[in-house]
């Protein structure tokens, strides 16, 4: 049996976080604890937000490993973190939505096309936002399971 990309054990809500560092290991943290990665993987997502931020716009993030963390990659899947009170990720870009992922393969590509066509409609990044439930988040990001 293949792990669900996304799953209610990967979301978190409500969360705070001070630095961009803390969140992206945050993110990283829920992908490592749920085995779709290997602890390694998370020094590869900060490795990748030191060449090129994964803010994305909309209150959006995402952040993923480098193109050689492949290999640090168990399982495709994907964490959820919102942070209501926002997290500063460089240059006054504030985030309250955060999806990290990791893919086997091209997965991820795949993944990161899907959540920029749900995520580049800005009532979808609020309705993820204000999310009170985890079933709310995985009914949005609904598609990347499929």
């Amino acid at each position: 049996m293949t792990k669900e990309i996304l799953s209610a054990e990967n979301i978190e809500l409500g969360v705070q976080l001070a630095s961009k560092e803390e969140a992206v290991r945050y993110v990283g943290g829920i992908l490592l604890n749920n085995g779709y990665v290997k602890e390694s993987y998370i020094d590869k997502m900060l490795e990748r937000e030191a060449i090129a931020t994964t803010f994305m716009g909309n209150a959006l993030a995402i952040p993923h490993g480098t193109e050689d963390a492949k290999k640090e990659v168990l399982a495709t899947g994907m964490s959820v973190v919102t942070v209501p009170d926002g997290v500063d990720f460089g240059d006054g870009n504030i985030v309250k939505l955060l999806i990290g992922i990791a893919g086997k393969g091209d997965e991820h590509l795949e993944i990161l096309s899907q959540i920029a066509i749900i995520c580049s409609e800005e009532e979808n990044v609020e309705k993820l936002t204000q999310a009170a439930t985890k079933e709310e988040i995985i009914a949005t990001l609904n598609e990347v399971n499929d």
